[in-house]
């Protein structure tokens, strides 16, 4: 996948609870987009066990059932309140006469990569697509790590060059539900638990950093997934870099730099011309001293642009002048239709890895997953959605598309499928 770009915010107010008859759906601010308009509706997904537990109060139950919210929410993940089988069907009811939901999004569309890497479409509830990833890895020992990449945004207002998420243009920010949703999804399809969760997909997180912490806590607390376990990237947004190190996460945190010098960063981060380089990386170096958690850096590798040794040199140059032990992932680009960049040649990766390791400069290369299922993040909604779904074609819309149940039933079998693959290959003889 891209540097899977990343971004926008504001602040969503936090929902004040309605008394238990309260019919009358809540409001709360957003970007000042024109465009951001969100569903008003109250969702479940996202609030910790003390928070069920006092909307339970609030409706006349007692404490346990907030409780038995949180089991039925975050451990047996179920999806509709009237799934809810434990707690009484007039809590039920009244859970949902007052605008409640359990805040899941139905499965629009799904492609799997001859790798195992899924990519599914969310159909949120104004209509609006998002993507995210289910990424499977298998070590030595035949153990799984999972990991989910999820987006912030609907879209990118950033527009990095060789970004399709930039290229499909901006609709609003992400609520907390809607990330922490994706990772319920990818657990879902794989039928196991997410290990890792990278905030690299659609949108910039630092643009929707209030919603992004409200999720990495539900994902910590509620879902379980350890904070060292959890990265949220950047291309760079001046002041929120100093904003998150007083949160003092224990996840790591990415900066998309993809160039050694001003000039180059503007030409392929427009953005890059209102945060200069000198300042991100002061920032980066002062990220480090307040949380003593390593800055990791994206570097995507374009042809003829910034791949060169001399390149190269000249990133190991200023991350040396910023500091020591700093990590740098390259992420040869993946090609994207209509795009004026091309992928390196794998001779010119393995120089510009040469280059920086003889600086002393710890570097990766990240493994190219999904290349045959449009997985570098944008491209698969760019095919589906460059403007809003029509909310009038909806029933039309759903009676052509398999529902989520039978959405997840197919992806399943192509999992499956895969893996039988898979075994059968590795259980064939290997000849002298």
């Amino acid at each position: 996948m891209m540097s899977l770009l990343h971004h926008y915010s504001m602040p969503l107010a936090r929902v004040v609870r309605p008394s238990p008859r309260t019919r009358a759906a809540i409001s709360f601010a957003t970007s000042s987009s024109p465009r951001t308009t969100i569903p008003q509706s109250q969702v479940l997904l996202g609030l910790s066990e003390t928070e069920l537990q006092k909307l339970a109060l609030d409706f006349g139950q007692q404490g346990f059932r907030g409780k038995q919210l949180y089991h039925l929410i975050y451990k047996r993940k179920v999806k509709d309140i009237q799934e809810f089988t434990q707690v009484p069907q007039a809590f039920r009811n009244e859970l949902e006469e007052a605008g409640w939901k359990v805040g899941r999004s139905p499965i629009f569309n799904t492609v799997v990569a001859t790798d195992g890497t899924v990519k599914l479409l969310l159909k949120l509830e104004d209509n609006r697509l998002i993507e995210t990833v289910g990424i499977p890895v298998e070590d030595e020992k035949g153990s799984v790590r999972l990991t989910a990449c999820v987006s912030s945004q609907v879209g990118c207002p950033l527009k990095c060059s060789f970004c399709a998420t930039g290229k499909g243009g901006f609709s609003r920010n992400l609520r907390s539900h809607e990330i922490v949703e994706q990772v319920l999804a990818i657990e879902e399809v794989f039928k196991r638990r997410v290990t890792n969760v990278v905030f690299m997909g659609m949108g910039e997180p630092m643009l929707n950093l209030k919603a992004v912490l409200e999720a990495h806590r539900c994902l910590n607390k509620d879902i379980q997934i350890g904070q060292r376990m959890m990265t949220i990237s950047t291309v760079g947004v001046p002041n929120t870099i100093k904003k998150l190190a007083t949160h003092k996460l224990q996840s790591t945190l990415a900066v998309s730099l993809h160039a050694p010098n001003q000039k180059l960063r503007e030409t392929i981060v427009p953005s890059a011309k209102s945060y200069p380089l000198d300042a991100l990386m002061k920032d980066c170096k002062e990220y480090f001293h307040e949380t003593s958690r390593r800055v990791s850096f994206e570097y995507a590798l374009l042809a003829g642009i910034n791949d060169s040794v001399d390149n190269a040199v000249e990133l190991a140059k200023l991350l040396h002048e910023y500091g020591s032990g700093y990590h740098v992932n390259l992420i040869p680009f993946n090609p994207i239709e209509g795009s004026e960049f091309r992928r390196p040649y794998r001779k010119a990766v393995q120089a510009f890895v040469n280059a920086l390791e003889s600086s002393k400069i710890t570097t990766s290369v990240r493994q190219t997953r999904g290349l045959d299922a449009n997985a570098a993040c944008g491209q698969l909604r760019n095919n589906f959605q460059k403007t809003p779904l029509v909310t009038e074609s909806d029933n039309n819309l759903e009676s052509q598309l398999p529902n989520m149940d039978l959405a997840v039933w197919k992806l399943r079998k192509s999992l499956d499928s895969l893996a039988a693959k898979r075994n059968f290959h590795k259980k064939q003889p290997t000849g002298n």
